[in-house]
């Protein structure tokens, strides 16, 4: 059992139970990650909002407990008593088309921006040892072929703005005596992502979805690896971690995947300059970001099960297209 915050020590890899609460467990990756954490031993409270018809998702061992990322008092009783809180929160627009202004972001800036502040504030109010808190590698400059590590500063697109105040909240955490960390995960790909089947629909019509240059690099995580980094950064100590395969790829070799998973030529490519015409989401399509995941690997054994795009996409992209 992990300690209180006067005595933190976390006997995870000894096989200690922990209680933890998770944000967002109906998501993508939180009801992927719910799973493992209940594999493990630990205890998992889900948070939900009381609409929600996704809570059905949620295992049956998993108390679910309906409360508001904006209420820090009901967040902090929420969290009370348990060790680890898990913010997976997000609201990301379901089509590109809402992807392109600014207005299609606005729930997901408030999440990360006042959700992220009112979770480490209730977090830290309720005497919880460790707060994990979702971010996105996009927010990196482009870099070209070079390799990006976790020292290279944030310049986040327009659409990504509100993740350095995400960060902020969970850094200020972890100065107020208990542990934070940032997971920046790069782009996800899975069998029930909206973006895989949209991507694989464009390629089946010609076309790769992405401007930019050809030798641009994508850094990709599949959906099951990201939960697993979630669960392995449970033992890792504060700090910001980037969550990529370990491969990652140019923009040819990876619609290159995609046209062989579909039997069809590899795709027309936009020319940089139409990034100009999709509105506010452009800036963050167009980069070259080569993600190193050395720091998460050194920190906690994470090592992605799926190291490339050449491995894991094809079966994502076929689920994908079936469902």
């Amino acid at each position: 059992m992990a300690r209180g915050r006067n005595g933190r020590g976390f006997a995870l890899s000894s096989g200690g139970s922990m209680r933890i609460a998770v944000t967002g467990a109906t998501g993508v990756i939180g009801r992927r990650t719910v799973p493992l954490l209940l594999a493990t031993g630990h205890q998992v409270t889900a948070v939900v909002r009381s609409h929600s018809r996704r809570r059905q998702l949620l295992p049956a061992e998993v108390q679910a407990i309906n409360a508001s990322l904006f209420d820090i008092d009901q967040l902090t009783t929420t969290f009370g008593g348990h060790d680890v809180v898990i913010n997976l929160a997000t609201h990301i627009p379901s089509s590109m088309f809402s992807m392109m202004f600014r207005s299609g972001w606005k729930q997901n800036d408030r999440i990360r921006s006042v959700g992220s502040r009112t979770v480490a504030d209730a977090a830290a109010a309720a005497g919880v040892n460790v707060l994990i808190q979702e971010s996105v590698a996009l927010a990196y400059p482009s870099s070209g072929a070079s390799w990006i590590d976790e020292s290279v500063p944030l310049q986040p697109p327009a659409n990504a703005r509100s993740v350095l105040d995400a960060e902020a909240s969970v850094a200020n955490f972890a100065a107020g005596a208990g542990r934070g960390v940032a997971l920046r995960f790069a782009a996800f790909y899975g069998p029930d992502a909206d973006q895989t089947k949209m991507m694989a629909r464009s390629v089946r019509a010609g076309w790769a979805p992405l401007p930019g240059a050809r030798d641009s690099y994508i850094s990709s995580i599949s959906h099951d690896d990201a939960a697993r980094a979630v669960v392995a950064s449970l033992e890792a100590p504060s700090g910001a971690y980037n969550v990529s395969d370990d491969h990652p790829v140019t923009r040819d070799e990876f619609f290159a995947v995609v046209a062989k998973t579909l039997r069809v030529k590899p795709p027309r490519m936009l020319p940089a300059w139409t990034a100009r015409l999709m509105g506010i989401v452009g800036e963050a399509l167009i980069r070259s970001t080569r993600v190193s995941n050395g720091k998460l690997k050194a920190a906690t054994g994470w090592i992605p099960a799926t190291p490339s795009v050449a491995e894991g996409l094809p079966a994502a992209v076929e689920a994908a297209l079936k469902g």
